[in-house]
């Protein structure tokens, strides 16, 4: 089959996708799927071969996403559930002082956000952002909009979360280097995010009502964000919540362990023991159950939790996140399809005949997804799934694969609107019309977005990434 044949077959399935999810409210997980599976067909892959590239598809993607995101999941839901959240953000707002609150909510969202999904760490925040804001007598979205900005961005670039781990699966990114350049990039991108957010909130937005009116019985003990907050899923033991050196310790300590590993595969002798017991400290895997075990012990059994409220807080982190994973192992599957087909293989060579970088093409195709279905793991995902050839083929060094990857991410952060789930959480808890909700938050997300791919382009040219 042609070149031009499997590029038209690689456009009419991802627009099929879009219809399906878009237009037919058809779940990702099942369109996925089955676009997968006729795409399979109409490429070619013979009959006997297209059950065997469904599951090798998802089978490859899972063995790398869902054991990090369910202990990434674990380990969120036992901070939040602790109180840790609450501490972390008191702590930062003590240290740079009342009149800085909106940096240090943004500073404690930026370390929050990394083993914490975006819509369950806002919601996490929400009544320490109406508490700061009832308290400075202004519209808590003056809080909210960089808190959110900050952490949605950390949710695209920055593993344990499921759309960039599932992408590094597929491209075969390094985690260590994908953690290192997103931690990296991110803090540019937040400090950026607070003065966009800034200037964005010299207009005064009206409130929904509803909202005005849980804002307002904040404080009483009787608003839904209370009562929300109160519950977090299951019921705690104790009241008195964990220091903020414990919180940080529990964020950081993975992130250093993942580091190690990164660092001693380029500094130290190939084949030494040492170089193995790097690469062991730095296994996600191993890093993140290093933390999590320490989490068992210091949020819940030192503090008084029983062994069993331990294991169900942990427990009930797990159901919300299979959703994601199936999610991300169904992306996984096209990614698949199109690697096998040799729609992948076409892609790469139009890239290289039309001269634009892989790392420019990453970017766009996310964009593009991501403000056509809305979902920034789905765009990923599907991104990583058509270039995952052009990236094998490059010849492309860990840091450059890393840098793409990052680039995509990147492009699924921007040009969140009504097809976005994230986009109602945000405008629903700060009060936000539709339109002032476009004005704000989607112009926000799409700066960041823009600007965080400036920088990892950046980085791309001196990593000498220009030569295709």
């Amino acid at each position: 089959m042609s070149a031009l044949a499997l590029l038209a077959i690689a456009a009419a399935g991802v627009a099929l996708l879009l219809l399906a999810v878009i237009k037919f409210k058809i779940p990702a997980f099942l369109a996925l799927l089955v676009v997968s599976v006729l795409v399979a067909l109409v490429a070619g892959i013979p009959l006997q071969d297209v059950i065997k590239t469904v599951t090798d598809g998802m089978g490859g993607t899972l063995g790398s996403v869902a054991i990090l995101v369910g202990l990434g999941a674990m380990l969120g839901k036992m901070i939040e559930i602790s109180g840790g959240a609450q501490s972390l953000a008191g702590k930062f707002t003590q240290l740079l002082g009342p009149r800085r609150v909106i940096a240090a909510l943004t500073a404690a969202a930026f370390l929050l956000a990394i083993p914490v999904f975006f819509d369950v760490g806002f919601i996490i925040l929400i009544p320490i952002i109406y508490g700061f804001a009832k308290a400075a007598g202004v519209n808590p979205v003056k809080f909210g909009l960089p808190v959110a900005g900050i952490m949605l961005a950390i949710h695209v670039v920055v593993p344990p979360h499921p759309g960039v781990v599932g992408g590094a699966g597929i491209l075969g990114a390094d985690i260590g280097w994908v953690t290192i350049l997103g931690l990296g990039l991110c803090i540019p991108v937040g400090i950026l995010g607070y003065f966009v957010a800034r200037k964005l909130n010299r207009r005064d937005y009206t409130m929904l009502p509803a909202t005005a009116e849980q804002f307002r019985l904040f404080g009483s003990g009787n608003s839904q964000v209370e009562m929300d907050a109160a519950q977090g899923g299951v019921k705690t033991e104790v009241k008195t919540a964990p220091s903020p050196a414990m919180i940080i310790t529990l964020i950081v300590l993975p992130i250093l362990m993942i580091m190690v590993g990164t660092v001693g595969a380029v500094i130290l002798p190939k084949d030494s023991f040492a170089s193995a017991l790097a690469a062991f400290i730095g296994a996600p895997l191993i890093a993140l159950l290093v933390a999590l075990g320490l989490a068992y012990y210091f949020l819940g059994i030192r503090r008084g939790w029983s062994s069993q409220h331990t294991g169900e807080v942990m427990d009930s982190a797990l159901a919300p996140t299979a959703i994601v994973i199936l999610v991300t192992g169904a992306g996984g599957v096209f990614g698949k399809v199109l690697t096998v087909s040799g729609i992948g293989t076409a892609l790469a060579e139009g890239l290289q005949q039309a001269g634009l970088p892989v790392i420019l093409m990453a970017y766009l195709l996310a964009a593009i997804l991501r403000a056509s279905q809305g979902s920034a793991t789905v765009a990923i995902i599907t991104t990583a799934g058509l270039l995952a050839a052009s990236v094998a083929d490059g010849g492309y060094s860990p840091l450059q694969t890393a840098l793409i990857l990052v680039a995509i991410g990147f492009g699924a952060l921007g040009l969140s609107h009504v097809n976005d789930s994230g986009f109602w959480i945000v405008t629903r808890y700060l009060g936000l019309s539709v339109s002032d909700g476009l004005r704000t938050w989607t112009v926000l997300t799409t700066i960041l977005g823009f600007a965080g791919f400036v920088l990892t382009f950046g980085v791309w040219m001196l990593a000498g990434g220009l030569a295709l």
